[in-house]
């Protein structure tokens, strides 16, 4: 639910009855994993998705008995493989669901979207089991509640990675577009102001005129193990200095672009500055997977697709060629919580509905 906040928060501001459906469970595969959201207004406008549209005409009839009967409804899909693609899930998967209206009413809901919406660490629990308990099927409660007769599944909401790209060249700006639209939090830093513009980055969070090796020094504190870092100056004489303090921080990820050469001769000057064989070993270039890339916008989707490969640990492989789980589906119920016992909250989250 926490996922849709942007196209939620104004429709319950403006009064519409909406209801969100669920994933609850996913068993063996399934495009999206427990927790995905999506929502249906009254008139039966659909956002969102649970499962790229295998599910997704029944569980809008579903959204709207919900709507209806002002009351949470489960519902599964797929429990057998002739069901499953009967219903639509060609993954040959199955999943549970809960359709469950929400208004502006609900005030520990709107308070957790309205957290999400501004990027902020969220953690409350939704309803999916109710045997006799205190909180009705799909109502949104805090994560800390007695969970005495009922099922919880804690539905989360972290900031976004961040991406920080050095340089603002044409590469730059392609990979910025396909980086915010997978969900990055991007940071654009180049020495050179002409360039660094709002026009030339629409999509970029924050914009950097300052010269990238600085900007990493002063940076340094809030840069996280999620961090990617990608240096694009195509200059040895910003690169350099650049990938020394890159390569000295926790972050998830640095890349530099380079021809083979370039990387060879960087490598050398980077140890002659004490950056030791471990820190280069962190280091992604050339950078990118093996895509035949060309024009910047394709070299932008090989370099995103590297990152991603890194923070997933997946192997960049051609799925035909693996014989694993595509969506790496199994059946327990992810993050759910039963009895007296509840799922604590990440560090630093803000526990809406206690009082935070």
């Amino acid at each position: 639910m926490l996922e849709l906040a942007a196209d939620l928060l104004p429709r319950l501001r403006a009064g519409e009855q909406v209801a969100v459906v669920t994933v609850t469970r996913v068993a063996r595969s399934a495009p999206r994993g427990a927790g995905a959201s999506m929502a249906v207004t009254a008139t039966g406008e659909v956002i969102g998705s649970i499962s790229g549209g295998c599910v997704e005409e029944d569980a809008v009839m579903l959204a709207l008995r919900a709507l209806a009967g002002h009351e949470g409804l489960r519902a599964s899909f797929g429990f057998s493989d002739a069901d499953a693609h009967a219903a639509g899930l060609a993954c040959g998967g199955a999943i549970d669901v809960v359709a469950y209206p929400v208004s502006v009413d609900d005030v520990l809901a709107v308070e957790a979207l309205e957290a999400a919406l501004r990027d902020e660490v969220v953690a409350v629990g939704l309803v999916v089991e109710h045997r006799g308990g205190t909180a009705p099927l799909g109502r949104i409660v805090p994560i800390a509640i007695d969970g005495q007769g009922l099922g919880i599944l804690t539905l989360t909401h972290t900031p976004r990675p961040r991406l920080v790209i050095l340089g603002a060249g044409d590469y730059a700006a392609a990979l910025c577009r396909v980086a915010s639209v997978s969900g990055f939090a991007v940071t654009v830093c180049d020495g050179w102001g002409l360039l660094v513009t709002a026009e030339r980055f629409p999509d970029a969070d924050t914009l950097v005129t300052r010269l990238p090796h600085e900007f990493l020094r002063d940076e340094a504190a809030r840069l996280d193990p999620r961090t990617s870092i990608c240096v694009l100056t195509h200059d040895e004489r910003h690169d350099v200095p650049a990938l020394r303090e890159a390569l000295r921080l926790p972050v998830a990820f640095v890349g530099a672009l380079g021809a083979r050469t370039t990387v060879a001769r960087r490598a050398r000057l980077l140890r002659e500055q004490g950056v030791s064989d471990a820190q280069l070993a962190r280091l992604h270039s050339p950078l990118g997977l093996d895509l035949g890339a060309q024009s910047p916008e394709e070299t932008a989707i090989s370099i995103l697709a590297e990152i991603i490969a890194t923070h997933r640990a997946g192997s960049g492989a051609p799925l035909r060629e693996l014989s694993t789980p595509i969506h790496g589906g199994d059946s327990r119920p992810a993050d759910a919580v039963g009895g007296n016992s509840c799922v604590a909250s990440p560090a630093g989250s803000r526990m809406i509905g206690e009082g935070a």
